[in-house]
């Protein structure tokens, strides 16, 4: 099949990713401060900063699912098991070996099977435990003040501060992975312009040539490896 240069990441699914970024960066970097990790905005600040920007990420992500949806994008995130143990090999070991990602991304399927996994773990466990425990820490002073309040806070806070230190860990993860293999910009770079190399099938070639001209290069532009 040709190799050629495709849309895969739209402009909003762009935004959308980076902004995640720093929003989820912003809130680490406060939620520490609030445990005492260590003191440089002050504890005042650090709880402003993490309300608002949770709130900003919460208007993000209902603008997110319901892009997901309206544009059949959620369907990249559907798992799958074809593949699922040759990728998990290659990131356990043959990625050290300077064995090739035996993954290939198409136009209907840009997240390998491990990525799909992961993708719906983070939004379908992690994020809605971290929203859920969040929303009720904030609002847990409407409830009164007695001895199940205070312990149904700990748990509360418990729980959002294990879901934290799972994104920080998928973060670290996903750091890793983008220095390993290919050079950190053929990573990054995606992701900027939207541009990607995959293989196509005659038909789909057709289709974007002929229909979303705009979403594939002209022949020739594809990148050397």
């Amino acid at each position: 099949m040709p190799l050629r240069r495709v849309m895969v990441y739209y402009r909003f699914e762009r935004f959308w990713h980076w902004m995640q970024a720093m929003s989820i960066i912003t809130l680490l970097f406060s939620g520490f401060e609030i445990h005492g990790f260590y003191h440089i905005l002050g504890f005042g600040t650090a709880v402003l900063v993490h309300t608002w920007t949770a709130i900003a990420l919460i208007v993000l992500w209902i603008f997110a699912a319901f892009w997901l949806l309206v544009t059949d994008a959620w369907k990249h995130y559907i798992p799958t098991t074809v593949g699922l143990l040759k990728v998990a090999r290659f990131y356990a070991y043959g990625i050290f070996l300077g064995e090739h990602h035996p993954y290939k991304k198409t136009y209907h399927r840009k997240h390998n099977p491990l990525q799909a996994l992961t993708y719906l773990g983070l939004k379908m466990a992690i994020f809605p435990a971290i929203w859920i425990s969040g929303i009720a820490y904030l609002l847990y002073g409407f409830l009164g003040d007695s001895t199940a309040t205070g312990d149904w806070l700990t748990i509360i806070a418990l729980v959002h501060t294990a879901a934290a230190f799972a994104v920080a860990v998928f973060i670290i993860a996903h750091m890793y992975l983008l220095s390993a293999g290919d050079s950190v910009i053929d990573h990054i770079k995606p992701m900027v312009t939207g541009f990607d190399d995959i293989e196509l099938t005659e038909a789909e070639e057709s289709y974007l040539e002929a229909d979303q001209p705009r979403q594939i290069k002209p022949k020739g532009e594809e990148r050397v490896h």
